[in-house]
Parts: C-alpha cells; structure tokens; sequence
C-alpha cells in the first residue's frame, strides 16, 4: 500500500535533519529542464507567474539561480523534514525512528512541482512551484502536461513494489490532477476528515491538512499495508464514520469536545 501526500509553500532548512540515511530523488534531471526554463524568467516573471510577492519573487529567483545537484546534507534536506505546514506538523517526520525512515520509503510518496516525485528521504534544496503553475515547457503549457506521464509510471511502480495494490490518496486535488489515476492498476481510497462546527460536520481546511498528515504517519508508525486496516484510525479525535461513507471514500470525523 503507498500514500501520497502533497509539499508545502513552507521549508526549514535552518534545524538539521535528524537523520544521516538520505537518497537522491529519481528525476532531478527532469527537475534541472525546469531550473533552466525559471532562470530565464526575471523576478517580475516569477512573481506574475506564481502570483506571488515582488520580495518572494527575488527570493525564488534566487534559490533558482543557486540550485546545483549534487545533493548532500550539506546543501539540502530530506523532502519530509524540509517541507513545513499544517501535513507535515501531523507528519512529524523528525520524530521517525529507522524503521519508520525504512517503511516510509517503500510506501510514502511526496508529489511536488520541481521534483515530480519524492520520498521522504530524498533530499531536496529550497524552491517554490506550485503543480497547478502555468509554466509553458517541452511538454505543453503546464506542469501537468509536463509531470503527468511519468508520475503516473513513477506512482504505478511504486505501487506494486509496496506489496499490496492501493493507494491512499491524501494529497490535494492540485497535486493529485498531476497523475492520471484511471491509469493506476490500484484501488485508489481517498481519506476525508471533517470537524464538528456549530453542531454540523465539514471539513475545515487547517485540520483537514493536519489529519492527512497524522494518518501518514499513524500508517506509517503502525506499519500497515492492508487498506481495510484504516478504518482502524482513531488519532487525535478522529473516528472513522462507516454511515458518511461510501465505497473508497473513507469518512473520518471528530467532535468539537475532542479537538
């Protein structure tokens, strides 16, 4: 079984990692075509690109121009400990012992923008492009065009290497568009979290992120490989809600009184 998850706007690279077992993520020669197209784009391109601040601009313009394989945990950082926000505060890779690091390789997948696809412990240096980016390149007007085919080879692969033929989709339909599911030979099961507010469940943006990140990890720390095995989610409040339900749609709830 794999999950996937999306990154995060929000990077550390200031607090070490916590672990000295990295790899190196599988396309970076398709990650440095992209690189070349960005560093011919001024700040002012970037920012009307990305829909981002003039200072932002600067700063991606610049990571951009200083970006230089090969990796090491002297220039770069482990994907799941570089990304920060609202996933990876639930995800807590730092925290994961070796066997955690271990299982987390086989069945955790990172979608991303500039790398395609990454694992928790390929190391990465700091970017920002967002997958729903309109960046015109080789492939068509788009990082979907561009990603679409060798993530969905990339994801297949990685499914059947995981020993068990589903795929537990925690990303966000920005990143998750860039695989084309129906190609997946996968039971494809889409976790979904929603808080009581008012008296009323909906999923709330913050903790809809948090918990896919706390599912992650539970998978992860729990070693499990067996779909079915995640009703069995109970983490911070959650329960899993069989009446909301419906098929691979697994419908997770939490009270008010249990945030």
């Amino acid at each position: 079984m794999l999950s996937v998850i999306s990154p995060a706007k929000t990077l550390d690279f200031e607090t070490p990692s916590t672990t000295k077992r990295v790899t190196q993520p599988d396309f970076l020669s398709e990650s440095q075509s992209l690189i070349d197209i960005l560093r011919d784009c001024s700040p002012q391109q970037i920012s009307e690109l990305m829909g981002i601040s003039d200072k932002l601009a600067g700063l991606n313009a610049a990571r951009f121009a200083e970006w230089e394989p090969p990796f090491s945990l002297e220039n770069a950082k482990p994907a799941a400990q570089a990304f920060q926000g609202d996933v990876y505060t639930g995800l807590e890779a730092e925290t994961f012992s070796d066997a955690d690091n271990r299982f987390a390789q086989q069945h955790l997948r990172i979608l991303s923008g500039l790398y395609g696809l990454l694992r928790p412990l390929d190391l990465i240096q700091a970017y920002r492009l967002e997958m729903g980016t309109k960046l015109p390149n080789q492939a068509g007007k788009d990082l979907y065009a561009y990603w679409k085919p060798t993530l969905t080879k990339a994801l297949d692969d990685a499914i059947t290497q995981s020993g068990s033929k589903a795929l537990v989709n925690l990303a966000s339909n920005e990143y998750f568009k860039a695989v084309d599911a129906k190609q997946l030979d996968a039971r494809i099961i889409t976790p979904v979290f929603k808080d009581e507010k008012n008296g009323t469940f909906k999923i709330i943006s913050f903790y809809a992120k948090k918990a896919r990140g706390l599912m992650s990890a539970w998978i992860i720390n729990q070693k499990i490989n067996d779909p079915d095995e995640l009703k069995g989610f109970n983490v911070a409040g959650y329960r899993f809600d069989a009446a909301s339900s419906e098929g691979d749609t697994l419908v997770f709830t939490r009270k008010e009184a249990d945030r």
